[in-house]
């Protein structure tokens, strides 16, 4: 894309506020073609309509790949997910991301730990 940026030109200070700056097609085309897709973070400050186009197109691409489990985790993922209409185009939606991120590293949900000590 004409407008890809390489990170090694990302001084120190500067952030990089939605991916679209990079190839965002590379990610919608990859999205097609898994079957487990686990989602947790927007693509940039998606809560800010200039930032949010990586995030909207992750999310569309996300919606249209019928044929893959979609899980999405997160807060800001969630709330993007469901602002953008695609929730019930998704397996499932959860709040919980940094816990889900930790459960699938092996390391178990601290409620559910609990639980199964008794």
């Amino acid at each position: 894309a004409e407008n890809k940026i390489p990170v090694k030109f990302i001084g120190v200070g500067e952030q990089i506020d939605d991916m679209e700056i990079f190839n965002s097609e590379e990610f919608v085309n990859a999205i097609s073609e898994y079957k487990t897709i686990i989602w947790n973070g927007p693509m940039g400050f998606s809560e800010i309509s200039t930032f949010a186009n990586g995030t909207i197109k992750v999310a569309q691409a996300l919606a249209n790949n019928t044929d893959a489990t979609t899980i999405i985790g997160g807060g800001d993922s969630a709330a993007a997910i469901k602002q953008l209409g695609y929730a019930d185009k998704v397996s499932h939606v959860s709040t919980g991301g940094g816990a889900s991120l930790e459960f699938l590293e092996g390391n178990g949900l601290p409620g559910v730990d609990v639980i199964s000590d008794k």
